[in-house]
């Protein structure tokens, strides 16, 4: 644990103001007594010591506890002293402190005993006063401990919370990429085939080495615009199929919604898109990949609550995609355990397609927004 490093000089002035207006007030109440010069120089010794124990509290204190075997002047040092080490120690060295300033003390009411009160209840009073201290420090430093061990751990929780949240966005990418890869590789087979047809068919007409000339030129434009979107989606690969599994898109989100409906959850679709056949593959891809990130999300979080999606857009505007449903009662425990990191997927997918995604709570309801760029 950290120790206190107090502000040194707000310390001093406190240290100066209080033990040395206590020290005073105590040596006032001595004069005239025969050892009124011993207690001078006592008290004077007492506030040296008082302000030794801002550096180092363990031999301010025990000078302040031997001052006090002679003179009552030193009281409030040796007091200060002990709440110091209980705060500033650990309690074996904390308790032996306190024993000696309560040692210190009896020999002191031995030695110059006080007239208004008896030595038994002064015993009781100095006992109680050292345990008080102790206990005192001993809370705070324990408050003091748990503080810092409870702000080390979120600490550590923040810092592995973004630990997983990097490898969830790598983790992602790599994904994207490895779909990225399918598909190019599916198109510029394709493409190769065509090319290849071209070079063993020499003897082909104008008309079909146009043609396939043609399709080789489409098919590296398809290439170029995949490589240049950077976008893929999630998907199982068989190793026993070697052509490429079609990806859901804009046009399978009936079946989605068809699907959650016979698994009783209450899905409300409003489709406003105009055109739909006119979106890029890859934004329509990202579209099903949000309503259905939204629905699953609802039957974790909030079982039984109607479902409300809305699709919005028009070439040359920004497509809009929106999943809302009303949240659970508190302390609902979620259906089935999550890892939290599926909007941070989704989110880095939204990114790469160029566009924004948004989750949050208003109005006692869970909202899930993206926006994608639909090109004129």
């Amino acid at each position: 644990m950290k120790r206190i490093r107090p502000s040194y000089p707000i310390a001093v002035a406190g240290v100066v103001l209080g033990v040395g207006g206590l020290s005073t007030l105590t040596l006032w109440s001595q004069a005239g007594s025969p050892t009124w010069g011993l207690d001078v120089v006592v008290a004077a010794l007492s506030l040296a010591a008082a302000l030794t124990q801002l550096w180092w509290p363990a031999q301010g204190a025990l000078a302040a506890t031997l001052l006090a075997v002679l003179s009552p002047v030193a009281t409030p040092a040796a007091t200060m002293g002990a709440l110091q080490v209980a705060l500033r120690r650990r309690l074996p060295v904390a308790a032996a402190m306190a024993a000696a300033g309560v040692a210190a003390h009896v020999v002191q009411g031995l030695w110059r005993p006080n007239s208004g009160i008896s030595q038994q209840w002064w015993l009781l009073l100095i006992c109680a006063s050292y345990g008080a201290l102790l206990g005192w420090g001993a809370l705070a430093r324990s408050r003091r401990a748990l503080l810092s061990s409870l702000h080390e751990r979120a600490e550590r929780a923040e810092a592995e919370q973004g630990r997983r949240i990097a490898e969830a966005r790598m983790a992602e990418r790599r994904r994207l990429a490895s779909e990225m890869h399918d598909v190019l590789a599916h198109r510029l087979s394709l493409v190769a085939t065509h090319a290849g047809a071209l070079e063993y068919r020499p003897d082909s007409s104008p008309e079909q080495l146009a043609r396939a000339a043609g399709v080789v030129r489409t098919g590296v434009h398809q290439a170029l615009e995949e490589l240049r979107q950077v976008i893929g989606l999630l998907r199982e690969q068989d190793d026993q199929q070697d052509e490429l599994e079609p990806q859901p898109t804009l046009a399978d989100l009936p079946g989605l919604i068809a699907d959650a409906r016979e698994a009783g959850q209450e899905v409300r679709l409003r489709e406003e898109v105009t055109d739909d056949g006119a979106l890029p593959q890859a934004a329509s891809r990202t579209v099903y990949r949000v309503v259905q990130e939204g629905l699953t999300n609802a039957r974790k979080h909030a079982p039984g609550r109607p479902v409300d999606v809305l699709l919005r857009g028009t070439p040359g505007m920004p497509l809009l995609i929106e999943v809302r449903n009303p949240l659970a009662p508190a302390r609902t425990a979620p259906l089935t355990p999550g890892s939290g990191l599926g909007l941070v997927g989704l989110t880095e997918r939204v990114r790469l397609a160029g566009g924004q995604l948004d989750h949050h709570h208003a109005d006692g309801e869970f909202r899930l927004a993206a926006r994608l760029p639909w090109p004129a």
